[in-house]
């Protein structure tokens, strides 16, 4: 598994055993780019041909010409994150390498430390790209976890209430992880918990509770309650950290296995199943703000017919031409799937039916635009679009059935246009 096979990363290491081994285990690993420094004086060139480039650094604290943690401090004044492989290690060394600034410390001359090293590279880039939602009344205790956490290169929302972490969950915010106290000024941490699954889906979103109660029970009703994990207050940094590394690393292997199977084998959209699930929580979280949405149904026109003349191995070049094109023009703001043959849907965030119409129409021309090479004859396409408004709360087949229904009008006025409400409307105006 070529994990972060994007990713540049410094090796400041001056043992060419040590050396050796880490840059075969981290490129053969997670096919990391690995470029090797063997003391400071390599390290700033290094960085100097390279400004910017580099995602993480792997360091040794004593290096020939650099014995009291000097690279260490030049790694970090140059906004790279960094993970010390060290041999001068005690608990106040760690703590000390820690309160610096150093995402992790990894002891050479343990069993399999090689291994321990690679895997806090894994979690040193992933939680790079993990964001926790955090909830805590108590400013000066909300403070310090959100310390804690960006230190580990977590993007971290802070929150006070019940109330607005679920403005931000509703806000279609990208949260990994939520970590909130039981005791919350507008709610309980159970109850928090059931308003994240009803929102996210059951387990979509780990949730881990934290309480400086006595009572013992808490966390035991809290896990009942579905929580991902419970932590009691006081507690270890070490602790905090690897039970939130932990959750964090579940969810996106998690996450890979749900795109997995939420893509359409073909095109790499999203497939009919997920536009399903997914779907309904959407519009759900529309509704909740007050803001007018939207459903599509996109269909490329005679696609039979040229199934018919040309192949299907054409047909397929045409579909996969179709969903690169929505694909770049439908971007992450909107819910974009094939739904099945020449179909695709698309569901509005927070867009209203006019809106919605105008985005459609342009949709249209840009693909009747564009021009697909084929066994080297040049194609042209064109689609026929239904749109139907959604301002109430149904079962999310009756959307998908009233935009059907408008794509077969336009269909049959023709092909080649959009069709909604607001079209018959405007017609009938004029």
């Amino acid at each position: 598994m070529q994990k972060h096979s994007d990713k540049r990363m410094l090796l400041v290491e001056d043992s060419r055993m040590f050396a050796t081994a880490l840059k075969y285990g981290l490129e053969s690993v997670h096919g990391i780019r690995v470029t090797h420094c063997n003391s400071l004086a390599a390290l700033k060139e290094a960085l100097e041909q390279a400004p910017g480039s580099f995602s993480l650094a792997v360091l040794d604290l004593n290096l020939p010409d650099a014995p009291n943690c000097e690279a260490l401090d030049f790694i970090l004044d140059n906004q790279v994150p960094a993970v010390v492989f060290t041999a001068a290690f005690n608990d106040h060394t760690r703590e000390a390498i820690l309160r610096r600034g150093a995402l992790d410390c990894v002891i050479k001359h343990q069993p399999e430390s090689i291994n321990l090293l690679i895997g806090a590279v894994d979690r040193a880039l992933t939680n790079g790209k993990t964001t926790v939602l955090l909830a805590d009344s108590d400013a000066a205790s909300r403070g310090e976890l959100a310390g804690i956490l960006r230190r580990k290169r977590i993007s971290v929302c802070e929150v006070a209430t019940a109330a607005d972490a679920l403005q931000v969950l509703d806000s279609g915010e990208a949260i990994d992880l939520v970590v909130t106290d039981l005791d919350l000024a507008d709610m309980t941490g159970a109850a928090l918990l059931a308003e994240v699954e009803r929102r996210r889906g059951d387990g979509a979103v780990p949730v881990i509770g934290l309480s400086d109660s006595g009572d013992r029970r808490a966390g035991a009703r809290f896990l009942e309650a579905g929580g991902t994990d419970f932590i009691q207050k006081p507690f270890l940094e070490a602790e905090f950290n690897g039970r939130i590394a932990q959750a964090a690393g579940v969810q996106k292997r998690l996450q890979t296995l749900q795109r997995q199977a939420a893509s359409d084998y073909l095109t790499d959209l999203y497939n009919r199943r997920h536009f399903f699930l997914a779907g309904p929580r959407l519009v759900d979280q529309c509704l909740r703000r007050g803001e007018p949405t939207a459903i599509a149904v996109l269909d490329i026109d005679h696609f039979k017919r040229l199934n018919d003349t040309y192949g299907h191995e054409i047909g397929d070049i045409v579909l996969k031409h179709v969903a690169k094109r929505l694909a770049a023009l439908v971007g992450e703001d909107h819910l974009l799937a094939r739904l099945g043959g020449e179909e695709f849907g698309i569901l509005f965030n927070g867009c209203d039916v006019r809106r919605a119409f105008a985005f459609c129409d342009a949709l249209r021309l840009e693909l009747a635009k564009s021009r697909i090479v084929a066994d080297d004859e040049e194609l042209t396409i064109t689609v026929s679009i239904g749109l139907a408004t959604i301002e109430t709360s149904e079962a999310f087949e009756n959307y998908l059935h009233a935009a059907d229904q408008f794509l077969y009008m336009a269909k049959h006025a023709g092909r080649n246009r959009v069709i909604s409400e607001l079209a018959l409307l405007d017609a009938l105006a004029s």
